[in-house]
């Protein structure tokens, strides 16, 4: 094969690879998406009242697909006030929400620290039955939740649909404990 021939080669399969690649990226006319500009980034936002994610992953890169129509959105994060609202997204379309939620008041120690592990890292962490943040952001060495001293009930449940883990812990202050 000639050198002129290796070139036309080539730019042939580079069209080739560009149109194919093309069709993988195109939004499918079905499905809607939303994207999140929400303050703080580690809210959890739950779509139709299920868990998807923190909001930070679906800034500027990434979205969540979702059935074209009426949605309610909440964003939850412990340490601020809850926000609800309703979106209405469009085949083919994408929707920004853009929301800052409202500080609430710093809670009163004594803490004691709590951790999770979980093999999936966005796996949503509730205290109490509340969304308190997502597993990656309590499990290594520096991380932890902070708690009054008490009893809870931690339960952990897997964005990819792994098995939950529910269990009542003790706090005291001053000391850590792991629910795995």
């Amino acid at each position: 094969m000639s050198i002129e021939q290796f070139a036309k080669s080539a730019v042939f399969c580079a069209a080739i690879l560009l149109l194919a690649s093309s069709g993988l990226v195109a939004q499918s006319p079905a499905s809607a998406y939303l994207k999140t500009k929400v303050d703080p980034g580690r809210a959890g936002v739950f779509v139709d009242g299920k868990y998807v994610g923190p909001a930070a992953n679906f800034g500027a890169a990434r979205k969540y697909a979702l059935p074209p129509g009426h949605h309610e959105i909440r964003l939850v994060d412990p340490r601020y006030e809850e926000a609800v609202t309703t979106v209405d997204l469009a085949a083919g379309k994408t929707t920004v929400l853009s929301q800052t939620l409202k500080p609430l008041p710093l809670a009163k120690g004594p803490f004691g620290t709590l951790k999770t592990h979980s093999a999936d890292k966005f796996a949503a962490v509730y205290v109490n039955d509340k969304y308190y943040g997502h597993n990656d952001e309590f499990d290594n060495f520096a991380q932890g939740m902070l708690l009054p001293a008490g009893e809870y009930t931690v339960r952990i449940e897997p964005l990819s649909g792994g098995t939950k883990v529910e269990k009542k812990v003790r706090i005291e202050a001053g000391k850590t404990v792991v629910v795995e």
